[in-house]
This record gives C-alpha cells, sequence and structure tokens, in this order.
C-alpha cells in the first residue's frame, strides 16, 4: 500500500517550493524574451502579465509594515511583488549583487514574518536568483 506525506501545503495544495518554482519560471520566462540591459520597471511590468498568465496570485509594490519594539514606524518597506499571500519577491536590473539587496529581501522576511522569499537578478546575461528561508 502506498502511502503519500503532504508537508506545509497551503490551502490551494501548493507547498511553497511549488510555488517559488512556479515563480522562477515565470521570471524566467520573462528573462528567455526580454534578455538583460532593461530597467527594473520593464521586468516588473513584463512579469506582472506572465503571473498572471500563469495563474500566479501577486500583489505588486504591497507595503509591509515595519515594527521597533512592538511600535509600528510610519515608514513601511515596499516589495517588488508579494506572491500566494505569503512570497515576497523583489527584483532587481543589476550587473551583479552587492550583498544589500540579500539584505533587504531578509528584511522583507522580518517585517511579513514570511517564511521564504526570492531575490531575482534581471541584469546579467543569464537570469540569478536566490530563495531566502525565514
Amino acid at each position: 500500500m502506498a502511502h503519500s506525506v503532504m508537508r506545509n501545503r497551503s490551502e490551494n495544495g501548493m507547498q511553497k517550493e511549488e510555488k517559488t518554482y512556479a515563480m522562477i519560471g515565470a521570471c524566467m520566462e520573462v528573462h528567455r524574451i526580454l534578455g538583460c540591459g532593461f530597467l527594473e520597471a520593464v521586468y516588473q511590468d513584463a512579469l506582472e502579465k506572465e503571473f498572471i498568465l500563469r495563474g500566479i496570485p501577486f500583489e505588486r509594490e504591497m507595503e509591509l509594515p515595519v515594527f521597533y519594539k512592538g511600535e509600528l514606524l510610519n515608514t513601511p518597506y515596499r516589495v517588488d511583488f508579494y506572491c500566494y499571500d505569503e512570497i515576497p519577491l523583489e527584483l532587481k536590473a543589476l550587473s551583479g549583487l552587492s550583498g544589500k539587496e540579500e539584505s533587504q529581501i531578509i528584511n522583507y522576511l522580518k517585517a511579513s514574518d514570511a517564511k521564504v522569499g526570492l531575490l531575482v537578478n534581471f541584469g546579467k546575461s543569464q537570469l540569478e536568483y536566490k530563495r531566502f528561508v525565514n
């Protein structure tokens, strides 16, 4: 008798890994078509269309509240995309990642209490992406 194990499945039945793979796949398609060299905003616009085509739920330019010692600060964090109501996605169009960008997505994870986030860089000939776990 076969047994199946369901781990960390959300209401739509997808695991976080499957969701991040779907998001990365959409980013790969955008990069395949556009290549590198555009402004970040161009990739955001194209990715929004690709998410819609693929049925990936998202909110663009979502503001995440930031707290300090339990107090809400006036300045929120703004993430490029917040997908599946749980995964922040930060886009870049840089010739290389400096480490500052990694800090940014880590802070998004803290601000949103999300468990996983993605940093994607469209600025090189090959798409760069990193998955971060909180």
